[in-house]
């Protein structure tokens, strides 16, 4: 007989005929209302659950008493109390690997457009004010040759590494919660406290998970230490940031610019003060949103998904200890 899945994540028309073939599957296409009125109607009879993008807390999953695993179309796992799946048994997996680079990509894209202020210029262009050569007061910052500091050298820190050592040529800095030889022999890279990675960095980028421990890590003193023509670039999560004291940090100058591709509440509120200032590239969570990449992680998921249903371990499982238990 086949296990109950559902699905509240559109897939490609392979992977859907690929559940469908060894599953029985529940469709929920929007998480508005209606449909979380869906799912909470097919949680009493479902074993599997994968998506991605909703919080799924023990109040929702409390509804689900034949849950047997969850397969997340992600790399965070912050919308997951695992301590309480790991106590009923629930597997939980995740999509690593599959959008390294292309997370690195957009990390390092960012870099470049808040370095050279490609948005705002190209913005200007458009709205027709190029009407001479330019000038100091809309130069730019080399990117090549300066100091990239990382914050959380995990596999996108290592790629974000490997961009700027191989292709700029800058000197890379990095806090994490040990240092990493591999890493400083890959890259020539140096480990340090963060106190003295804020103060030395010329680049600050936001590579590490959201926890207990990272949320909003980064607040107004941390934005004191670094200098007036630091760069500070987030592509992990929005809530490891103190998002205010970053907007007054811009707004005084005390940094020069930010690229961010994450905000504490997602999509960003069209009247967020980030929204007004022309030193901040912001980008709506693009850091894996390309079709090769998306496509790669759902059929990650699926793999994980049906694994983990015919009692074999996921390849990807994020709470080991559910599986030896």
């Amino acid at each position: 007989m086949k296990k109950s899945v559902v699905l509240y994540k559109k897939l490609s028309a392979p992977l859907m005929a690929r559940l469908h073939e060894q599953a029985d599957v529940t469709l929920i296409e929007a998480l508005d209302e209606p449909g979380l009125a869906k799912l909470r109607d097919a949680l009493p009879s479902a074993q599997g659950l994968l998506g991605a993008s909703l919080r799924l807390d023990a109040q929702l999953l409390d509804l689900a008493p034949k849950l047997e695993a969850i397969a997340s179309v992600s790399v965070g796992v912050d919308n997951y109390d695992i301590d309480y799946l790991t106590q009923r048994g629930i597997l939980l997996s995740n999509t690593p690997d599959v959008l390294t680079e292309t997370t690195a990509d957009t990390g390092f894209a960012l870099i470049l457009a808040t370095a050279r202020r490609v948005v705002e210029l190209a913005d200007m262009v458009r709205a027709g004010q190029w009407n001479k050569n330019i000038g100091p007061a809309h130069f730019g910052t080399d990117v090549h040759g300066k100091t990239l500091g990382i914050i959380g050298m995990g596999r996108i820190g290592e790629a974000l590494a490997q961009r700027g050592h191989f292709g700029f040529g800058m000197p890379v800095i990095y806090h994490s919660h040990s240092p990493k030889p591999l890493v400083e022999e890959r890259f020539g890279a140096q480990y340090r406290s963060l106190v003295a990675l804020l103060k030395e960095a010329d680049f600050v980028c936001l590579t590490l998970p959201l926890t207990a421990e990272t949320e909003k890590l980064i607040g107004t003193e941390e934005f004191a230490l670094m200098g007036p023509e630091t760069i500070f670039i987030n592509i992990s999560r929005g809530k490891v940031v103190d998002e205010a004291a970053l907007v007054q940090a811009l707004q005084q100058r005390t940094i020069r610019a930010a690229g961010l591709d994450v905000f504490e509440r997602e999509p960003l509120n069209h009247d967020s003060p980030l929204l007004r200032l022309n030193n901040v590239v912001a980008t709506p969570h693009i850091g894996s949103a390309t079709h090769e990449t998306r496509e790669a992680m759902a059929k990650c998921a699926v793999d994980n998904l049906l694994a983990a249903l015919a009692g074999e371990r996921p390849k990807n499982l994020v709470n080991g200890t559910a599986w030896t238990h």
